[in-house]
């Protein structure tokens, strides 16, 4: 960063943001292996969040890669990029108090301790569903062609997955219904005062 650029502080707060709307920002970040159900119970719990009146925005990896991260591959470099990318994104739509859902792969321990560092409320939820139930699944028919080799650097099959050493929240697929899910992470939020 240039020596030259320096921080324009603004007269509204956050605190005055979250009164405007009437809920506090957290960012909400779901993680695991691609047909996990991330993306599944992370469009489930925005509904129910929209249904109980709360402001929420749901930033799914395929999707921003159709604008923002457009320009990025799968290579280590550009997966750390996509998810520094989507971190500071995160974090500026926490801080207008919104109820963010982040739902991307994000493979890498660092990166996601990364993500954490920059958020104030940051909630992991691990969706641990295994490798052989994502294949089954293959809603996309990508791990098909991974194993045919024409996609490189996949996750779970030629590029690693470091599972969360210790998430907020854990759900194990296909062993729980998505509404039990969206559940658990309501109740979860409401323990940590983010919902009334």
């Amino acid at each position: 960063m240039s020596e030259h650029v320096k921080w324009q502080h603004t007269d509204i707060s956050r605190t005055m943001r979250e009164g405007l709307i009437k809920q506090q920002g957290c960012v909400l970040w779901f993680t695991g292996l691609s047909g996990s159900g991330k993306s599944t119970i992370a469009s489930e719990l925005e509904r129910a969040l929209h249904n109980m009146g709360k402001l929420t925005y749901m930033l799914d990896g395929d999707n921003i890669r159709h604008g923002i991260n457009t320009d990025l591959g799968f290579s280590k470099h550009d997966r750390d990029e996509n998810i520094r990318r989507i971190s500071e994104i995160a974090a500026l739509f926490e801080d207008c108090g919104i109820i963010t859902i982040v739902s991307f792969i994000s493979p890498y321990i660092e990166m996601r301790c990364r993500a954490r560092e920059k958020a104030s409320n940051f909630i992991e939820i691990f969706v641990d569903t295994d490798l052989e139930v994502c294949i089954s699944r293959d809603t996309k028919g990508l791990y098909e062609k991974a194993h045919k080799g024409e996609i490189n650097d996949f996750t779970g099959i030629d590029d690693p997955y470091e599972r969360p050493i210790s998430p907020e929240i854990t759900i194990k697929t296909p062993d729980i219904e998505i509404a039990d899910a969206v559940k658990m992470i309501i109740e979860f939020m409401k323990k940590r005062t983010l919902l009334n």
